[in-house]
């Protein structure tokens, strides 16, 4: 799986009228990964207690 570039990010935002620069692509791009990293292992954590409660 490719990862998202900065570069892509801000033209993308600029597409929709949010005008960004590259090192604030980053940031929000880090922001994102962490997250759906986040989410991720939150909804596996459930998901592991629902498997043990329902056997």
């Amino acid at each position: 799986m490719e990862k998202l570039t900065p570069e892509w990010a801000a033209e993308l935002l600029r597409q929709h009228g949010t005008e960004v620069t590259i090192e604030q692509a980053a940031a929000i791009l880090e922001f994102l990964r962490k997250m759906a990293a986040i989410a991720v292992a939150q909804y596996l954590r459930d998901e592991d207690d629902y498997l043990k409660k329902t056997g």
